[in-house]
């Protein structure tokens, strides 16, 4: 069941015009985090407080047809704010090629972060560095397709 409501776009500039283009194009451009050449999803939340619509770009670290969708925020002491709309509203969309799909999140811990964060390093090395620059436990969810 897609999500419905207002979408606001992101305040970042280029988070909301790679969007834009992802969708437009069926993900065969913008397809890439800038100019690094490793491939991303696209993710589309309810706001937690606003009940908007919200969608972001983040790494493709796909297994089993299963995504990690890690909170690192750069290694920031504190959260990205889709993290809140993700645990406030758990069932998100997430396009990875011409159409998004429902999924269903959940933070994982243990043993089972353990190994998806080392299948999302493997993708972006920079997140060890986050990690190594924060107090804070990164949290990495686990998105599950909706049957």
């Amino acid at each position: 069941m897609p999500l419905t409501g207002e979408y606001v776009p992101s305040s970042q500039q280029w988070v909301a015009d790679q969007v834009a283009t992802y969708e437009a194009t069926n993900g065969r451009e913008a397809s890439t985090l800038l100019d690094t050449g490793i491939p991303i999803i696209i993710v589309t939340s309810l706001g937690a407080s606003s009940g908007y619509l919200r969608k972001f770009a983040l790494m493709r670290v796909e297994h089993d047809g299963e995504y990690a969708l890690v909170a690192s925020k750069g290694g920031a002491p504190d959260h990205p704010g889709w993290y809140h709309n993700l645990v406030a509203h758990p069932l998100v969309e997430i396009q990875d090629g011409p159409e998004p799909h429902d999924y269903h999140v959940e933070i994982v811990t243990g043993d089972e972060r353990a190994t998806w964060w080392e299948r999302s390093v493997a993708v972006f090395a920079p997140y060890a560095d986050y990690e190594a620059k924060t107090d804070r436990e990164i949290p990495v969810f686990v998105a599950r397709p909706v049957d």
